[in-house]
């Protein structure tokens, strides 16, 4: 049987997510799942298949892994109970990673993470359930990111960094070695962080506060 795999999401994100999977060259059969589109439309020639409730019907008739292609900013959701209802049903969450990006040979990716073009993750970083390494974006060694965080293209975490799940860290924004950012923070485009910051807060700017 021909190894394929459900993106769920047929938005934005679908797209960058379905160019690495056909870069990756793994799966020969793709199907899209997505509540506000319809059997017979399709993203980038791959086809919708159904909606979020055909879920359970797919699984029966031999769909097994499955990606979450919904994006994340500021709010992890819909994410979460997509994984949660992905789980329960029985299906795997590979990881993901674009051929151009860059890991190192002892970092640790967990399922359903999802690494994109040009992003480097480099030595004993480690990247939890679902999190979105985008576009770019440096993990530089020892940093651990949590699940169902975001990365945002051109973000650069120092070395030793920790990132908190549920967290969104905006495009261009400079986190400085050995910081801790909380869970459920979003920190804001194109800041300079160069203090730790708690959980439950929006911050942003040079320095970011």
């Amino acid at each position: 049987m021909a190894k394929r795999i459900l993106l769920i999401g047929g938005g934005g994100h679908c797209r960058s997510v379905l160019d690495a999977i056909r870069a990756a060259g793994i799966y020969e059969d793709l199907g899209i799942v997505d509540k506000h589109m319809e059997p017979g439309d399709s993203c980038m020639g791959a086809p919708v298949i159904g909606k979020d409730e055909d879920l359970p019907e797919l699984f029966r008739e031999g769909w097994r892994d499955a990606c979450i292609t919904v994006g994340s900013v500021g709010d992890t959701t819909i994410r979460r109970h997509i994984y949660t209802m992905l789980c329960t049903l029985g299906f795997s969450l590979p990881v993901v990673v674009d051929p151009t990006a860059v890991l190192a040979s002892d970092s640790e990716l967990h399922p359903g993470v999802f690494v994109g073009k040009r992003a480097i993750v480099n030595a004993g970083s480690k990247i939890e359930d679902c999190a979105i390494i985008n576009t770019g974006a440096i993990i530089e060694h020892e940093c651990m990111v949590g699940a169902f965080s975001h990365i945002s293209p051109g973000a650069v975490l120092c070395g030793q960094t920790t990132v908190g799940k549920y967290t969104h860290i905006g495009a261009g924004t400079v986190i400085r070695q050995q910081i801790k950012i909380g869970s459920n923070t979003c920190i804001g485009m194109g800041s300079t962080v160069v203090k730790d910051i708690p959980d439950n807060v929006i911050a942003y700017g040079t320095p970011c506060r």
